[in-house]
């Protein structure tokens, strides 16, 4: 949401301040340039990129014009799953877990904010099937290490993709520019009037590259890192869960590592926690 805000101020400032100085809009009105930029970038994009990252690239730049799920609401929720899987495995024994790692979406355990995290899923009844097996403490919290790294590190090759594309665009848009002007020099013999709109048309190559740059494909960019980061978190959270599962800590103490564990500005309050396991799951 706060893209699409981004992307409407920069367009009306920059745009608006050009209407102001005398300027038509009529005048960046290129298609030609545009076709120039944005297929050699899109062609390079694609020459760069393996299709997994292609395709994981253009999903992650879709998800920055929506809000961000790691809010207070999915933390709760998270807190009130593992909150479910602490009583049940106290209750019934650690082993009564076997039926809901082996189907989690069909369990009332988790919360409907997990189940839709499929990655994150995963990677919970993954380790609880681990768990399940009797690994050591030190293996799993190693494994656990393991996988988040590579995770993280997966995660930044579509955001190196974009910003790779975002610094390219400046040089496309000189290309487009030295060939609009090859294409003026080539007609010095028409009219002025008619020279000043090539020379016109050939710098406005120019301002694209730098406009769709820095004011469109960083932002996106900038704020896939940050996407990645929450992310990241999220599973740093699931860590201290799982661990304490493991450990066979008390649901409320598991709860309290988990919710220490989430970033400052969206962590429920003790009493916010309390109220959700109050009227939650267990």
């Amino acid at each position: 949401m706060f893209v699409i805000i981004g992307y409407v101020v920069i367009l009306g400032c920059v745009l608006g301040g050009f209407l102001l100085a005398g300027g038509h809009l009529g005048v960046l009105m290129q298609p030609v340039e545009v076709l120039i930029i944005v297929g050699s970038a899109s062609g390079a994009f694609v020459a760069s990129n393996s299709l997994s990252t292609i395709k994981a690239a253009i999903a992650g730049g879709i998800g920055t014009l929506k809000g961000s799920r790691y809010n207070s609401a999915y933390y709760l929720d998270l807190l009130s799953s593992f909150n479910a899987l602490g009583q049940k495995a106290r209750k019934e024994g650690l082993l009564s877990l076997e039926k809901v790692v082996d189907d989690p979406e069909g369990s009332s355990i988790f919360g409907e904010m997990v189940v839709h995290d499929h990655h994150l899923l995963e990677f919970i009844c993954d380790k609880l099937r681990l768990i399940l097996t009797g690994v050591d403490i030190n293996q799993l919290e190693d494994i656990i290490d393991s996988e988040i790294d590579i995770h993280h590190e997966a995660g930044h090759a579509p955001i190196k993709a974009v910003q790779r594309i975002g610094d390219g665009m400046p040089a496309f848009g000189i290309v487009a520019a030295v060939m609009g002007v090859v294409h003026t020099m080539e007609s010095v013999g028409i009219p002025p009037a008619e020279l000043g709109k090539l020379i016109a048309a050939a710098l406005v190559g120019t301002f694209l590259g730098i406009l769709i740059a820095y004011g469109f494909v960083a932002p996106v960019a900038a704020v896939m890192e940050d996407r990645l980061e929450e992310e990241a978190n999220a599973y740093k959270c699931v860590k201290k869960g799982i661990l304490n599962c493991a450990l066979g800590t008390s649901p409320a103490i598991t709860l309290e590592f988990m919710r220490v564990a989430i970033p400052h500005h969206i962590r429920p309050t003790f009493a916010e926690m309390e109220a959700q396991m109050k009227g939650g799951k267990g």
